[in-house]
């Protein structure tokens, strides 16, 4: 298994950036790597609800059913999913830091199959890339105005 984890200060309340990133809805918007996103449960979110997203990784496109693991507002939301043999977990921590502000704690877990276990690496530091690129797209959203 490898395991990938970047902390970032967001410039919004726990509550709100909590209801923002748990929003499979949104996804495509701060996600990086993420190019569709499609609901496939109804009701409430939390732990059970599932999308279909679609990722751009390593330059090809790829489909993959994703689902709610854990849901614990506004402090943490754990997203997985399984393609083609190699399982993913994104875990999202999120705590207060200062008044109008919250630490954010993104991590991915990828975890190959006997088959893939080789693919892990490749699939890591593509991972990491992407989580940098989300830390910046939420800071910048979140960023104050002028």
């Amino acid at each position: 298994m490898r395991r990938v984890e970047r902390t970032a200060r967001i410039e919004a309340p726990a509550g709100e950036l909590f209801a923002y990133l748990a929003d499979l809805r949104t996804i495509t918007e701060w996600m990086s790597g993420v190019v569709d996103a499609r609901l496939t449960s109804e009701g409430e979110m939390g732990v059970g609800s599932t999308a279909l997203v679609t990722r751009e990784l390593m330059g090809q496109r790829i489909e993959a059913p994703i689902t709610v693991t854990e849901y614990d507002p506004p402090r943490r939301v754990v997203i997985g999913g399984e393609v083609s043999g190699v399982k993913a977990n994104a875990q999202l921590d999120l705590a207060p830091d200062g008044d109008d502000a919250t630490r954010l704690s993104f991590a991915m877990e990828i975890r190959g199959s006997l088959l893939t276990a080789f693919m892990e690496p490749m699939i890591a530091g593509a991972a990491g890339g992407d989580i940098d690129a989300t830390l910046e797209r939420l800071r910048a959203k979140f960023a104050p105005g002028p």
